[in-house]
């Protein structure tokens, strides 16, 4: 999606920026939930709202790729320099780098006005030096070797062992495709409610609203946004619940899981609602969907949703899964289990450098435990699905591997039909024939998720 974007921007934007941006990187702020807040409290347009957001989730996300080639500038390492000043090139060689509307003028003007404030007269001198040496330079960088996982790594701003774990798991072809698409800006997508109005009807609505939107190629509830200068909560249509924002890839759930009219529906870790109210959607809101989540935050905004949609038959209830003591009454059981979240790491700009692989295996174990749950919930007869937004085999199919070793009465289903509008290829199409879909980050235009899906006998 392109937002609409001043091509220079303010002096005022860029220092929040850079206050942002100092917070994330010197005192560990999440970066989404601290633009949140510093954006509700200003008085900034909403071009310089977006090049403030832009910004700072981009120099969080290349800061690997950004830190090396100011390091070619420097006399000391970057980690070694005052922190203001760090930050300063950081954000500058981001928009030198990455935002070509941006003149290189004046990201250099302002990053050394910045550096006067911040630090010295004598550091706002380093500042202009290493900037105009980059901006000299552009282009003759020279980078390590381009077989390698450290010129993947530092090329697409990513950890190490997570690079290598793709290459190993996937092969290198593979592995770079995902690590372009989880550098893009994430496009938004709407899933109209059928409960509501087709997609024709939204896209219509839309239009009269001033919002450039187009129907997906792919996925037939899906609506891509590509242009919007104003906030969808303020939107007619989104008031009276004529869309959910959702990703692509989330939107699989509904017709892999395949609720029917009438139904008893257990939806787990359902989070806000999204899969839920599609379920619900699909169910022609005729039923009952048992919706369950850990969080009391998540099942207030659950059932604001559900309200907005126009579901009704929707139960939200908190409650730790684990604690729960199931009873076979079922049709079908669908599990987005908690993981790492690999698959999706382009929408958190700092989420690739909170991960952990020891972390990461110590999920295993509770994703095993959930679908342990899961299982004993559903009817004989019933389908079970498992769930992820994670690329990773440990959480994926040995999770499901595991249970079927344990549950002798479960069997994997077919779902090669009901993703047949899908372009997969030969390998995908033939795994989703066994029951399994992954879906690597950008392969189909989608962010990364994994479905697999049983069938109790």
């Amino acid at each position: 999606m392109q937002v609409k974007e001043d091509t220079k921007g303010t002096p005022v934007a860029r220092e929040l920026a850079l206050n942002i941006l100092y917070e994330v990187m010197e005192k560990g702020a999440y970066a989404n939930i601290c633009l949140e807040n510093k954006l509700r409290n200003s008085q900034l347009s909403p071009n310089d709202k977006n090049l403030v957001t832009e910004i700072v989730n981009g120099s969080v996300r290349m800061i690997k790729h950004l830190d090396w080639v100011l390091n070619l500038f420097l006399r000391k390492p970057i980690d070694k320099q005052n922190p203001w000043l760090r930050n300063i090139l950081r954000m500058s060689a981001y928009q030198v780098l990455f935002m070509d509307r941006i003149p290189n003028y004046a990201v250099v003007n302002d990053a050394v006005d910045l550096c006067r404030q911040k630090c010295s007269k004598a550091l706002a001198a380093v500042c202009n030096g290493v900037l105009r040496n980059l901006i000299r330079e552009r282009g003759k960088y020279v980078y390590p070797p381009a077989d390698s996982i450290e010129y993947l790594a530092i090329y697409y701003s990513q950890p190490d062992w997570l690079v290598k774990k793709w290459v190993d798991e996937y092969g290198r072809e593979a592995a770079q495709a995902m690590l372009y698409y989880l550098n893009q800006r994430v496009q938004l997508t709407l899933r109209h409610n059928s409960l509501k109005a087709d997609r024709t009807t939204v896209l219509q609505e839309l239009a009269a609203e001033g919002i450039q939107a187009v129907a997906s190629p792919i996925i037939p509830w899906s609506i891509r946004v590509e242009s919007m200068d104003k906030s969808l909560e303020g939107l007619k249509s989104f008031q009276k619940g004529q869309f959910y924002v959702q990703n692509e890839a989330a939107m699989l759930a509904g017709v892999i899981v395949a609720p029917q009219p009438g139904e008893r529906v257990l939806d787990l870790c359902c989070g806000v609602g999204g899969k839920t109210t599609h379920f619900a959607e699909m169910m022609d809101n005729q039923g009952h969907i048992e919706a369950v989540d850990l969080h009391e935050h998540k099942i207030k905004l659950l059932k604001t949703n559900c309200h907005r949609l126009g579901v009704t038959i929707v139960e939200g209830v908190q409650k730790d899964i684990l604690q729960i003591k199931p009873v076979p009454n079922r049709n079908r059981v669908f599990l987005d289990a908690p993981c790492s979240g690999l698959g999706v790491l382009n929408r958190r700009s700092d989420s690739r450098w909170r991960k952990e692989p020891a972390e990461i295996a110590k999920l295993n174990e509770l994703q095993k435990n959930l679908l342990s749950v899961a299982g004993q919930a559903v009817l004989p007869g019933g389908v079970l699905v498992y769930s992820t937004c994670t690329v990773n085999r440990l959480e994926n199919e040995a999770v499901v591997n595991d249970f079927l070793k344990y549950n002798p009465d479960y069997k994997l289903e077919a779902i090669d039909r009901q993703v047949d509008f899908l372009p997969l290829d030969q390998t995908d199409r033939q795994a989703a024939r066994l029951g399994f879909l992954t879906l690597l980050p950008g392969k189909y235009g989608m962010d990364g998720m994994f479905y697999a899906r049983m069938r109790r006998g």
